[in-house]
């Protein structure tokens, strides 16, 4: 017998139904309560999650980018632009908070979402985006290693996770062609 073939599908959010904005909130309640909860370390309740991503979905500067399973939002990141302000790094966009949830996890989804916002990121004219991750988050890490990224520091006192202090990885990716900035 053969395994069903999932639906998968990444898309920009401009905006969330009721829905999709409940399985979105069950989707990283999931994921911070595995460890991959992009700076949560607890829960901090489903309104709370509701005001965030409502929030996050009126900053000109962010996008959103959900992840679907069947359908079914399980995750997301967001592509961060630099302010106005920073002339000088107006060339590299930032991937952040990026998370599947732990039931959505082994179908290529963090791989689809990642590379849908590396699109959006080239789209907009991006040359770099850049990225930062907990030590503890390994499948991540090999995540970002595969698709290419490279890891130029780590900062030692990066988070605090349950009393223990914990290392965070930066790393950069060119996404241009021949890895050039203009």
């Amino acid at each position: 017998m053969s395994e069903r073939r999932r639906e998968l599908l990444v898309e920009r959010a401009g905006s969330l139904s009721e829905d999709d904005m409940a399985a979105l909130c069950e989707a990283a309640d999931a994921a911070i309560l595995e460890g991959g909860g992009f700076g949560w370390v607890n829960p901090p309740g489903r309104a709370a999650l509701e005001r965030y991503f409502q929030g996050l979905l009126l900053v000109p500067e962010r996008e959103l980018y959900i992840a679907r399973l069947d359908g079914v939002v399980v995750g997301s990141v967001q592509l961060v632009r630099p302010p106005r302000n920073n002339e000088a790094q107006a060339f590299a966009a930032t991937l952040t908070h990026s998370f599947i949830a732990p039931f959505a996890r082994g179908h290529g989804l963090a791989r689809l979402l990642t590379e849908r916002a590396e699109d959006g990121a080239r789209a907009l004219g991006y040359h770099v985006i850049n990225l930062d991750v907990r030590e503890s988050q390994e499948a991540a890490i090999r995540l970002y290693e595969s698709l290419g990224y490279t890891r130029w520091g780590t900062h030692p006192v990066y988070a605090r996770i349950q009393g223990r202090t914990v290392r965070g990885f930066y790393f950069y990716k060119l996404l241009q062609p021949g890895g050039k900035i203009a």
